[in-house]
């Protein structure tokens, strides 16, 4: 891996440097955090243990005893000191984005991939019908399926669901939402809390 260097990276280079993915001390994934936040939680000793690689190298100034130069390691994956609240409480909050990666940007009904903006969120159940905006629910749709469909039932209109909506956990989640911008490490460390009927597994 790549490692930038405070001391040789122009400004314009930070941009490449990926998210940090933030641990709770006990090892569940809380969120991500930019290079920025992850410096200022090392400069505070909050970072108890990383994994990984790191993935910039922040240099300081030099010292007036001996001229060593103080040098800061930022890791692709931080744990941080503090109260341990397991993030996978409660249902992840639904979005677009998030669902979207979840089905792989393909059309839940004709099986054909699209682009984000080629895309929908539709219903299986639709909200007027009683169906309820959550995401055992819902499922990614093209927009001519989806007009299709309109708020009809499935045996209604004849489609057929390719795969069965479900809810992603936290780990999942977070994985959906910095989709293609995930090292290595943090992929593999993620998929360890992975639910079994997960689509990112595969």
């Amino acid at each position: 891996m790549n490692m930038l260097s405070s001391e040789i990276a122009t400004p314009g280079d930070y941009h490449r440097v990926p998210r940090i993915l933030r641990l709770n001390v006990a090892g569940h994934p809380v969120d991500w955090v930019t290079w920025q936040e992850a410096v200022c939680l090392y400069a505070r000793d909050i970072v108890v243990w990383t994994l990984g690689d790191p993935v910039l190298r922040i240099r300081g100034g030099h010292s007036r005893h001996n001229g060593s130069r103080s040098c800061m390691a930022i890791h692709s994956i931080i744990a941080c000191d503090g109260r341990v609240v397991p993030p996978t409480l409660g249902v992840p909050p639904l979005t677009n984005q998030a669902l979207f990666v979840r089905d792989g940007n393909v059309c839940l009904y004709c099986g054909q991939s699209f682009r984000d903006g080629d895309l929908t969120r539709d219903h299986v159940i639709p909200g007027s019908r009683g169906g309820r905006d959550q995401w055992d629910n819902v499922v990614t749709a093209c927009k001519r399926c989806n007009h299709f469909k309109g708020n009809r039932l499935l045996h209604e209109c004849g489609l057929e669901l390719m795969a069965l909506p479900y809810t992603p956990n936290f780990a999942e989640y977070l994985a959906l939402i910095n989709s293609g911008r995930i090292l290595g490490d943090q992929i593999d460390f993620l998929k360890r809390s992975f639910s079994a009927n997960s689509r990112l597994l595969h």
